[in-house]
């Protein structure tokens, strides 16, 4: 059973209950004050006629009732049976219609109601035994006082079926709108559940559910729900991204390696076919050629073999910043720091002026990071300066901005076009003018960014194609510079 068709149930069977006490209560409202009424009414009626009587029995046992008994209401029917005498005695109405009640034995008289059927008609009938001197406590007769009760009888059958009839058709219309409130209601979760449908049967985790109702439970969960699928569709979006760069990343890795091992190879193929002659073999080649050859091989195998080395290190460097591996920190004084990094780069292999500026501006400033990882960050922004800059100068200074220090490498080389900085920090990514014109494999950079991240840093970039680049390291002083 849906939600639907339950929810409709239990409000229409607690509307039920509920018209069937408040039927019950009206029922029994009427009933008591319709023949509560009518009975005081014939009570007092039968109280009124004993204390009207003045019993006179002659030798005849005669009794004119009508003489002392004069009703009000002709509803009523009054009758006295004498037992001594054997008399009867009704009233006018009674006797006109020419009904009569029967009457108990003298020894079985009780006082109170009750109900009678003459000829089909309904009457409620009080009787009380009369009691007089020296009859040894015998009483003398029963009076009799009715009422005909039909009318109230057809009431109250009319009443019970006009609840009984109400209550059903409130109950049926009750439950016909109840199921179209409750379908109504539920309807955006029908959206939820197609929404959901749709997305386990595709991939399409753009698609949201319309809801222009009021922001009550089902609104605050279609909220929710289309909140998830906005993550879920960032995750998602972030995950093929992730897959897209892991296949580039090795694909590129694997043709990054596949040079080196190609070059070795094919040195050591060389070797072992010179080795493998016999002398006087090849009368081409002595041994100051053999020597020579074997010479230029293995250097190709030694430069192919360090080349392999940092790649190595390198792709090490980024697995372990993608597994969150971090590094400790500590409390690193710029001024010494930058001094020998502005001294070691001057040996660096280059063909531009190197130019470092004024460094004791950073003389008592400290960054917390971890000195070997700065190091090796501003040696690869240095070294790519250096490679793609034949000609012109690569310059090192420091700027100050609010509580952060920039480290600013301005070189005047072949630069980039504008398309090309969003990517620059991708693994293995090289502007198309440098593939194959200078030397790399496009890590160095990214292990750069991941080492500024980790100490809260940013990097900013200008650059224009051929006339230079300039980069800027930005990252937070333990103590703000004093103000100018």
């Amino acid at each position: 059973m849906s939600i639907r068709l339950r929810l409709a149930a239990w409000y229409s069977g607690i509307l039920a209950v509920m018209l069937l006490a408040l039927s019950a209560a009206i029922y029994g409202f009427v009933y008591i004050n319709t023949y509560g009424d009518l009975k005081d009414r014939v009570q007092s009626q039968a109280e009124q006629l004993q204390r009207g009587f003045s019993f006179t029995i002659n030798i005849s046992g005669e009794l004119d009732m009508n003489a002392y008994s004069r009703p009000e209401d002709s509803n009523l029917y009054m009758q006295i049976f004498i037992y001594d005498s054997n008399l009867l005695k009704q009233s006018l109405n009674m006797a006109n219609i020419g009904i009569k009640f029967d009457f108990p034995a003298r020894d079985k008289i009780t006082q109170g109601f009750r109900n009678i059927f003459i000829d089909g008609n309904h009457f409620l009938i009080f009787e009380r035994p009369i009691s007089l001197e020296n009859y040894n406590n015998n009483p003398a007769a029963v009076l009799q006082v009715a009422a005909y009760v039909g009318e109230q009888d057809k009431l109250m059958e009319r009443l019970k079926n006009i609840l009984l009839v109400g209550s059903f058709a409130t109950l049926i219309a009750a439950f016909t709108f109840g199921l179209f409130l409750a379908r109504k209601a539920m309807s955006p979760i029908g959206k939820v559940i197609d929404a959901a449908n749709g997305i386990q049967t595709g991939t399409d985790l753009s698609s949201r559910i319309e809801y222009d109702g009021p922001p009550d439970e089902i609104g605050r969960l279609i909220a929710t729900v289309n909140s998830m699928l906005g993550r879920m569709e960032g995750f998602y979006k972030e995950l093929e991204d992730s897959y897209a760069a892991q296949r580039r990343f090795v694909s590129d890795a694997s043709h990054e390696l596949r040079t080196p091992l190609t070059t070795i190879r094919g040195n050591i193929d060389l070797l072992q076919k010179v080795w493998a002659l016999e002398p006087g073999e090849n009368p081409d080649l002595d041994d100051a050629s053999i020597r020579q050859m074997s010479m230029e091989s293995v250097s190709d195998i030694a430069d192919e073999a360090k080349r392999m080395s940092r790649l190595v290190a390198d792709m090490l460097s980024l697995a372990r910043a993608d597994t969150g591996r971090t590094f400790e920190i500590e409390p690193v004084a710029l001024e010494p720091m930058m001094t020998e990094v502005a001294r070691r780069a001057s040996f660096l292999p280059r063909q531009a002026e190197w130019i470092t500026g004024d460094m004791s501006a950073l003389n008592g400033k400290y960054i917390v990071g971890n000195k070997d990882y700065l190091q090796q960050m501003l040696f690869i922004f240095i070294d790519n300066a250096f490679k793609y800059t034949p000609s012109g100068e690569v310059s090192l200074d420091t700027v100050f901005y609010q509580s952060q220090v920039g480290i600013r490498i301005v070189d005047t080389g072949i630069g980039m076009d504008k398309d090309e900085v969003p990517h620059i920090f991708d693994r293995f990514y090289r502007a198309d003018e440098s593939r194959g014109i200078t030397e790399g494999i496009g890590l160095g950079l990214s292990i750069a960014k991941w080492i500024i991240d980790e100490h809260g840093g940013s990097v900013e970039v200008v650059t224009r194609q051929g006339e230079g680049t300039t980069f800027v390291i930005w990252l937070p002083l333990l103590f703000a510079p004093p103000l100018e």
